[in-house]
């Protein structure tokens, strides 16, 4: 695939259709940290299933990243993203008609799968219609457009929801998902495929998984940005309101600081990002300077245990922008016509890190009590391993790229 540059104009066109579909993407993601304590109560969901319900988006997400390379690289983003959003919307209306856990989590898991190229179908586009300066600014501005989606998953959501309740919003969301595949097909451009090109035929999945530099990047895509997600989409939510005693409101005002914070810092991380780069400042670089900070912020939160409250999860997730480094730095390490590939591979590992983690602090947390900890140990215990797996990644990935 040759780059195809779009113009100014036509690029932010496609990049706000593109970044609506994210928003609706990141909105479904997060909504459970708010619907929690409703879904708990309604479902009786023990720690372990409101766990597993949170996974289940990510579960259909990971399911389809490979095979979505394929279509990406072959189809391009506008067949994709319209196709697999109306999946989405099957999910959704699965979810919001949902009478028990089966169906809920039935709902989440085709709701993950329809979603599944609203963040790589874009980036896989922009590596073509963008000049490779401003990949990491693009990056960093959809991952800002993810903030507003989980930022209107707090407290909008939570004022909508005595109002209309939980089923009603789900139906909205699934009137604006037939809105954003209108205008995807209106105003998305085509991908120009050379059927008799042979450069679609050098490299594989092989060359990709083989990379040194793609493998130093694997524990870090599943335990810290999967931990990060898990957190921010999950588990920050019961911790404010099972450890530090928040209420539902209190709770939803907390994750919508979290999240409104992450907004801004994306903001800037993306306008910084090229000054950074034309300073000697590459994503290898920034990476081994800023996630050791994440280390810090998750240990004060692991020792102030009830104290630690929306502010201190809005410094962790605030220090966790420098994961959005990535996914460009993936996607630039390959050909254009592996980007799909490259990007939806690595997209791949932290949503099974998700997954993993959303379930496994469920779990931990539940099987601490057991032992006889108490709830607020419980959590602490969990976020410490955590902390730990965040720090064996690290050290993986320094000594992978020692050389440079």
């Amino acid at each position: 695939m040759e780059k195809a540059i779009l113009s100014k104009k036509n690029i932010t066109i496609v990049f706000f259709i593109f970044a609506f579909g994210y928003f609706l993407s990141t909105l479904l993601r997060a909504v459970t940290a708010t619907l929690s304590p409703v879904l708990s109560s309604e479902f009786n969901l023990t720690s372990g299933e409101l766990g597993l319900l949170g996974g289940g988006y990510f579960i259909g997400f990971a399911a389809m990243q490979i095979p979505l390379g394929y279509f990406l690289d072959r189809y391009g983003p506008k067949k994709v993203v319209t196709i697999f959003l109306g999946l989405a919307i099957i999910g959704i209306l699965c979810f919001a008609l949902a009478t028990n856990f089966t169906n809920l989590f039935i709902g989440r898991v085709l709701i993950g799968v329809g979603v599944s190229a609203c963040l790589m179908a874009p980036l896989t586009g922009y590596r073509v219609w963008m000049e490779d300066t401003y990949q990491h600014r693009a990056n960093s501005w959809m991952l800002m457009v993810g903030s507003i989606g989980m930022l209107s998953s707090t407290l909008p959501v939570q004022y909508f929801l005595p109002l209309y309740g939980w089923r009603t919003i789900f139906l909205g969301l699934a009137f604006l998902t037939f809105i954003c595949i209108c205008l995807i097909l209106l105003k998305s451009p085509s991908w120009n495929f050379d059927k008799n090109s042979t450069i679609k035929r050098e490299g594989s999945l092989s060359t990709i998984w083989k990379n040194r530099y793609f493998q130093s990047l694997i524990p870090i895509a599943l335990f810290n940005v999967g931990g990060f997600y898990s957190i921010i989409t999950l588990w920050a939510g019961p911790w404010m309101i099972r450890v530090s005693g928040y209420t539902p409101l209190e709770s939803a005002s907390g994750l919508f600081q979290i999240n409104i914070i992450m907004l801004f810092g994306y903001l800037i991380w993306g306008y910084i990002n090229p000054q950074l780069l034309k300073l000697g400042y590459d994503a290898n670089r920034l990476l081994k300077i800023g996630i050791p900070f994440t280390f810090i912020s998750l240990a004060i939160i692991i020792i102030m245990g009830p104290a630690a409250g929306a502010n201190l999860w809005t410094l962790y997730c605030l220090c966790c922008v420098v994961f959005a480094l990535t996914q460009p730095a993936i996607g630039l390490s390959f050909p254009s016509h592996l980007a799909g590939k490259a990007l939806t591979s690595h997209n791949l590992l932290f949503f099974i890190g998700i997954f993993i983690l959303q379930w496994g602090i469920g779990l931990v947390i539940d099987f601490a009590q057991k032992l006889g900890c108490s709830e607020v140990n419980s959590f602490r215990v969990a976020i410490f391993i955590l902390l730990l797996l965040n720090i064996f990644s690290y050290i993986y990935f320094v000594v992978k790229n020692k050389k440079g």
